[in-house]
């Protein structure tokens, strides 16, 4: 892999509360994916990065999955294995979905009295229709009161102890109903540290192309707090041109390191003003994704498990690599890090970067569709009873994660 420059810095860093990000760049939360294992590889060549600028201390913001506030307050095992951290992770940072005032401040002073994490991150950008048919994720911010009272607990919690919270949002439910303007406004007027916008709408879903220019209004918009661009970041030079086209000031990176961590290494040199850029050959890649399958196997202490999640990755590691089909297959199915190992073994590690076959967009995309909302979802702004009803009882059947 390539050497880095020492270069001088192109783009402040990050200032949430007391926390100060180095490199301005956030792993988005996903689902499956931004767990222990999956952060530990980030934060490692994230590192690497940072010693283009010769930075120290926290060079990025490695967010952790979603976690419902339900499971955190009544303590799912699943969902606390979910919230462990590595001794050395800092800031520790959690994503909360909610869509009850109530049990968002539950769990936000459960993770404040026992120390659980430095960072809060809300969740109101999820498209995925068990979320939104209950009123939650991207959906939420149409109900005006609902969303600030949400914000409004888990920020008087997270101040307890000087923990800045944060808010990750869509455009709105449809390009009929955006919402992210107001709501944007409405978090910083109850003391959120950032507000982060994906540039799609809730029924876009990861289909098209990111509307780059609602990042640009809403930092025009909003001025007292950072403003963070997420969409279509495939590359560090994506991310520079973010920031060129919108102001930002600093990026959210979801699909774009899926089988790319190293992406990490090159947003922070990016940022540090270095040309630089990781080109791993085969034999590089194939070693990174052993080492993802071996992270997975200790944070699940199982390792059928970890080769289990490991297979989704596969695809996105060796994307325009040569690895012929039959090997592609049996990577899919490996059930054991002795036969991935083996299977590895079959690869040539001389072969190098691919360029352009290996780049581009990776993970889901879908197409546009209409958002499951709940019934009368979009007739006011406001919340009537039975939807509030509804709402009070929706995270029961959403699953941390």
């Amino acid at each position: 892999m390539s050497t880095l420059t020492e270069t001088p810095t192109t783009l402040a860093p990050l200032r949430l509360g007391p926390l100060e990000i180095t490199s301005p760049v956030v792993l988005a939360p996903m689902a499956g994916i931004t767990n222990l294992a999956f952060r530990r590889l980030c934060r490692r060549y994230g590192a690497q990065g940072s010693t283009a600028g010769g930075a120290s201390g926290a060079t990025s913001l490695y967010v952790n999955e979603m976690v419902t506030s339900r499971a955190v307050v009544e303590r799912a095992p699943e969902t606390m294995r979910l919230l462990e951290h590595d001794p050395d992770e800092f800031p520790r940072s959690v994503q909360l979905y909610s869509v009850d005032p109530a049990a968002t401040r539950l769990a936000a002073r459960t993770i404040v009295q026992e120390d659980l994490a430095d960072h809060i991150d809300l969740n109101f950008g999820c498209p995925v229709p068990k979320v939104t048919r209950k009123g939650g994720g991207a959906a939420l911010p149409w109900k005006r009161d609902l969303f600030r009272s949400i914000v409004a607990a888990a920020v008087e919690e997270g101040a307890r102890r000087d923990i800045p919270v944060t808010v990750k949002m869509r455009k709105g439910i449809d390009d009929a109903h955006l919402t992210y303007l107001d709501a944007a406004q409405a978090a910083v007027d109850e003391g959120v540290a950032a507000v982060a916008l994906h540039g799609r709408t809730a029924s876009q879903a990861y289909s098209g192309q990111a509307d780059w220019s609602a990042i640009r209004l809403l930092k025009e918009t909003v001025t007292s707090v950072p403003v963070l661009g997420n969409g279509d970041i495939w590359s560090a030079e994506d991310a520079l041109r973010m920031v060129a086209e919108t102001g930002c000031d600093g990026v959210v990176v979801g699909r774009g390191c899926l089988g790319r961590p190293w992406l990490f290494t090159d947003l922070a040199a990016a940022f540090a003003g270095s040309n630089e850029r990781v080109r791993p050959t085969l034999g590089e890649v194939s070693a990174t994704l052993r080492l993802h399958a071996e992270h997975l196997t200790e944070f699940f202490d199982d390792e059928l498990r970890a080769c289990r999640e490991i297979r989704k990755h596969i695809a996105w590691y060796l994307k325009g690599f040569p690895a012929g089909s039959h090997v592609r297959n049996q990577l899919a199915l490996v059930d054991s890090l002795a036969a991935l190992d083996a299977l590895i073994a079959t690869l040539d590690p001389d072969v190098p970067w691919p360029a352009e076959a290996a780049e581009g967009p990776r993970g889901r995309a879908g197409s546009p569709r209409q958002v499951a909302l709940p019934e009368n979802w979009l007739r006011s702004r406001e919340l009537d009873q039975a939807q509030a009803e509804q709402v009070a009882q929706a995270e029961l059947s959403v699953s941390g994660g």
